[in-house]
């Protein structure tokens, strides 16, 4: 009897598998005319660099578009290799201003909106390089985008019970039947519309804490929907980049005070 029971769940579990490969090529067939950019800060870290920026190439179709911001550590040159590697899929532009939170002029709203101008793509995607793909995360994104969200991201924030604070973090595949509608969202990893986020885009940030969830808000102001796919999406974190404890305190609080206001407008 438990062996049978074994086999049952194994039997179920093959069939959620199947059901998600055969939604996952159904997404792709829909949204093979769409295209597609992964936009990437590099300022630092440049094994994480590698590990990204390889995973996109390997798992998805998108184009890489990355801004080397001072060489930190030599990610630059990381990123110069898999370009000369992948020359069709990635393009990289090198500025000598450090990133802010360095000391630098080379701010996260000015650096992501300079990227955002780049690109030519129906979709823009929002990536930090401490992540990494282990499959396709971005056609479920995409596809969301394609059915009518003006963006959809790997994890949303809800403001439970109406409050500001505290958030509440929302993760893919949570039991929703469907794309679950969500108040903002993270941008480690972010579709957006590439039109709409250039008006919403909170350029004037110098840091990119919280500054994600500003430009969500505003992107949702215009009653337009957030959402997190309905299954979990094939993608890690690498570890944590931190930054000075102070500037971080500092300058995320900043971010979130635009949170605030643009919640009491909304």
């Amino acid at each position: 009897m438990l062996h049978a029971q074994r086999t049952w769940d194994s039997s179920l579990a093959t069939n959620r598998l199947d059901e998600q490969g055969v939604k996952l090529e159904r997404q792709r067939t829909e949204t093979k005319d769409v295209t597609v950019s992964v936009s990437l800060l590099v300022d630092g870290w440049p094994e994480d660099v590698r590990k990204s920026v390889g995973s996109i190439v390997e798992h998805t179709n998108a184009r890489v578009l990355a801004l080397d911001l001072g060489d930190v550590d030599g990610a630059g040159e990381v990123l110069d290799e898999l370009a000369d590697r992948h020359p069709d899929r990635i393009a990289v532009w090198h500025v000598a201003e450090e990133p802010h939170w360095r000391g630098g002029t080379a701010t996260w709203g000015e650096c992501r909106a300079k990227l955002l101008r780049l690109d030519e793509s129906d979709v823009h995607v929002l990536m930090d390089t401490n992540v990494e793909l282990r499959g396709d995360a971005l056609t479920p994104l995409v596809a969301a985008v394609a059915e009518g969200a003006v963006a959809a991201g790997w994890r949303g924030v809800d403001f439970p019970d109406g409050e500001p604070e505290p958030v509440q973090m929302v993760e893919p595949g949570a039991g929703a039947a469907g794309p679950r509608r969500v108040r903002a969202l993270t941008g480690e990893l972010m579709a957006v519309r590439r039109g709409p986020a250039l008006g919403a885009l909170p350029e004037d940030a110098g840091y990119g804490r919280n500054a994600d969830l500003a430009l969500s808000l505003a992107l949702q102001q215009e009653h337009r929907e957030l959402v997190v796919p309905d299954e979990p999406l094939p993608a890690v974190r690498l570890g944590s980049h931190d930054v000075d404890p102070g500037y971080d305190a500092r300058e995320s609080r900043r971010n979130f005070d635009r949170v605030l206001r643009i919640l009491g407008t909304s």
